[in-house]
């Protein structure tokens, strides 16, 4: 693997988690507890660490538990990133991130506990970001490849603390329509690499479309 392989995998996984368009929904659930904002931003970014290291560690050893093939899930991958890519693209809120009534939950806590749920998981830690690794680590090979996935991660996960550490400045200068134009462009690429996840699946699950 190369330098693009690995820009790659950054630019995929960032914009398959999106933390500029999470920065809204974090500024509410942390309406009520404004003064442990800080604390919150660094557990978020801790637990989304955590789940990317135990999905990269242990995502094929479960792919495996339960017989499936790693072409069958990136097939299946790739549809679920395409679904979240359109809701990106239309910037509406995916359901397969959270519901309307963990977010009523999470509004109305006066704890920093939405810093893990539903901030870490599965808003940003989801299901697209958990295939994303598993399909990622199916495809690096050695300790060096593995090695640089696991500091992609790490990466990704300094980024998001980052973000919502300055949030509040971020929600005051960032317009709307500026994050729904950052957004869209996240979700662009990520429609295109779904693509990709699905094409290589089915070419090798049917060998004849080739």
């Amino acid at each position: 693997m190369d330098w693009n392989e690995y820009t790659r995998m950054f630019v995929g996984l960032f914009a398959i988690v999106s933390p500029i368009g999470v920065v809204p929904l974090y500024l509410s659930f942390t309406e009520n507890i404004k003064h442990r904002r800080l604390a919150v931003a660094r557990t978020t970014a801790f637990s989304v660490a955590c789940v990317f290291i135990v999905t990269m560690l242990l995502g094929q050893s479960i792919l495996s538990f339960f017989s499936i093939s790693v072409d069958a899930f990136r097939v299946a991958g790739g549809i679920l990133l395409m679904s979240i890519a359109f809701g990106m693209l239309q910037v509406t809120i995916n359901r397969t991130g959270h519901t309307p009534e963990e977010d009523e939950e999470a509004v109305d806590s006066k704890s920093a506990s939405v810093a893990v749920v539903p901030l870490a998981i599965p808003l940003l830690a989801g299901p697209g970001s958990i295939s994303t690794i598993i399909l990622f680590s199916n495809q690096t090979e050695g300790a060096i490849n593995n090695l640089a996935l696991l500091i992609i991660c790490l990466l990704v996960a300094l980024i998001i603390w980052g973000i919502l550490h300055f949030a509040p400045q971020i929600g005051n200068r960032m317009s709307q329509t500026a994050m729904n134009v950052t957004t869209r462009v996240m979700g662009l690429i990520l429609a295109a690499m779904s693509v990709e996840f699905i094409v290589d699946g089915l070419r090798n699950l049917l060998p004849g479309l080739a």
